[in-house]
């Protein structure tokens, strides 16, 4: 009987994108990564379960007049289109995806989940009406070297009264970069209210946890 190669943790991606020196930078990587993505994260030395999670989370909050399958959800930073395609099995059907990588986009697309898809740089005002959607949805994107807490208030922007925002922030920076300072902010400004912010799974595989952040728009 062949033995049984073991898995390998594709971590230097991961360093990669942890380590990036801007924008330029991010979007060649993510380019370059889109194809082995998905694979790379599932894997059992990874198991990237914060995407499924985050669609339950949504599933959860929902009231009876936000029916999943009624409801517009943006999934900002949706890279190869985990969340989208999680939500989508639940019955969503009105999503738009946004990410800085066209290579993650095009993977996205294949899926056949998103009404519309686009290039975005979430470290700049979005590119979306005020009060327009339901949910935002970021998982995996407030992360190292990436977006930073001030992306949180353009979400409660385009957000609608009594809509919801989940979003991971890795545990490691939810502090020190600013994340917990600016939900209380918003929260001080009677913008939101702060539902949850629990520590949990996110790479589960690699014993890596996040903050599944759960704000209710009250502005």
């Amino acid at each position: 009987m062949a033995e049984k190669k073991p898995v390998t943790t594709n971590i230097e991606w991961l360093n990669r994108a942890y380590s990036a020196k801007g924008l330029t930078d991010l979007r060649s990587l993510y380019d370059e990564w889109a194809a082995s993505y998905d694979t790379d994260l599932v894997q059992p030395n990874q198991d990237y379960v914060a995407p499924t999670l985050c669609a339950a989370t949504v599933a959860k909050y929902l009231t009876p007049s936000q029916p999943l399958d009624k409801i517009k959800i943006l999934d900002a930073g949706c890279g190869t289109g985990l969340v989208g395609g999680a939500l989508a099995k639940l019955g969503a059907k009105h999503i738009d995806g946004i990410d800085l990588s066209p290579g993650m986009l095009k993977q996205a697309g294949n899926l056949r989940v998103y009404e519309k898809l686009d290039t975005c740089d979430l470290s700049k005002p979005l590119e979306v009406e005020s009060d327009s959607v339901d949910v935002v949805t970021c998982i995996g994107t407030l992360t190292h070297a990436h977006v930073g807490p001030e992306v949180l208030s353009e979400f409660v922007r385009v957000t609608k009264k009594d809509g919801w925002i989940v979003a991971t922030v890795l545990d490691d920076i939810w502090e020190p970069v600013g994340y917990r300072a600016e939900v209380d902010k918003l929260v001080r400004e009677k913008k939101v209210e702060l539902v949850s912010a629990d520590s949990g799974d996110y790479r589960r595989g690699a014993g890596v946890s996040a903050r599944m952040v759960v704000m209710k728009v009250i502005k």
